[in-house]
């Protein structure tokens, strides 16, 4: 768990160089004024706890500062890797929808070598380089900001080593392969939890639509074009799932049937009750079941390694996205070269 800042005395690189300071309320905050050749640069960093910390950086290419969670590797003495963690649909904007307000993320990794980023924003996006900006949902140009504007700045901002790997849950899952699919070799691994890799066949394009249109009340036809634009195909994973070839991969989803997590009673995330977790995550997590069983066949197919853990019992909740961390975890490490 973040634990209640204290005075101490902080060391944090900023962008091409050192500030020490002294933080002694969460509300401190420190910028950064030197951007990367890409234009993006560091904004403000704000201290939340001794690993935690609230960074703002400048993406040019949405023309906005991204806010972001960033969790520091326990041992700083020397660079370390960087885990990029995509949230859902709503991410931290929405209760309940963001690693860092609906899970144990921070407190998992405070004894692990690793650095942690957290998009603290993306509502319904999908992470993706929008066609057009939206009238509900704005400028989203994801893809760009971070696979080319923000890897720069954070390996300069923590002094990481240039290894990294990214994770993704719910909208994100299928997100996340797409990204890891279109920036070649940045990502040494790649995990997705229960997601929809599909976005060009009937039942994915729905699923989108869903996310997008009826939650987010953006356009899918700012995303990716309409019916029949081949950026539909272009961004669907089991399609490009050649391009997944190296890479350490996990990929789960449950059968939306009651499992460990869905008991009465039971402490959950905000913005889960015991119904809608019943109903509501129980079919959209049978969905994505059918999505990322045709992923993992389709790997098999190609001779490409995988670890999949597909049909357990289980539902479209948190309780089942923190056992994923926990088991993707080793996978991700060793293709950054961590120890467990």
């Amino acid at each position: 768990m973040n634990r209640s800042p204290m005075p101490r005395r902080v060391c944090f690189t900023l962008t091409a160089l050192a500030a020490c300071v002294v933080a002694s309320t969460a509300g401190s905050g420190i910028a950064a004024a030197t951007p990367v050749p890409t234009g993006a640069y560091v904004d403000s960093v704000t201290p939340v706890s001794e690993q935690h910390w609230r960074v703002g950086v400048y993406s040019p290419a949405m023309d906005s500062v991204v806010p972001l969670d960033v969790l520091h590797a326990a041992d700083s003495g020397e660079p370390r890797p960087i885990l990029y963690a995509l949230g859902g649909a709503g991410v931290g904007t929405i209760e309940g929808t963001g690693w860092m307000e609906s899970s144990d993320i921070a407190e998992f990794f405070s004894d692990k070598n690793v650095n942690v980023v957290v998009p603290a924003t993306g509502n319904f996006s999908y992470f993706t380089d929008w066609a057009e900006d939206d009238d509900i949902l704005g400028r989203n140009m994801w893809e760009t900001f971070l696979t080319e504007e923000l890897p720069p700045v954070m390996d300069a901002e923590l002094g990481a080593n240039g290894v990294q790997s990214i994770l993704g849950m719910s909208m994100s899952a299928g997100s996340a392969l797409d990204l890891a699919v279109r920036s070649g070799d940045l990502y040494s691994g790649v995990a997705s939890f229960s997601g929809c890799v599909r976005t060009s066949d009937p039942l994915g394009r729905k699923y989108v639509e869903l996310v997008v249109e009826r939650r987010g009340k953006g356009n899918t036809d700012n995303m990716w074009g309409p019916e029949g634009d081949p950026r539909w195909a272009e961004h669907d994973v089991y399609l490009h799932a050649e391009q997944l070839r190296g890479k350490a991969l996990y990929l789960s989803s449950r059968n939306g049937l009651p499992g460990p997590h869905d008991v009465p009673g039971q402490e959950r995330a905000a913005g889960e009750s015991f119904r809608t977790q019943l109903v509501l995550g129980g079919a959209i997590e049978a969905a994505t079941l059918v999505c990322t069983t045709q992923l993992a066949q389709r790997l098999d197919e190609l001779g490409i390694p995988v670890t999949a853990d597909l049909g357990a019992a289980g539902t479209h909740s948190w309780g089942y996205w923190e056992d994923d961390l926990r088991s993707s975890w080793p996978i991700l490490a060793e293709s950054m070269g961590v120890e467990i």
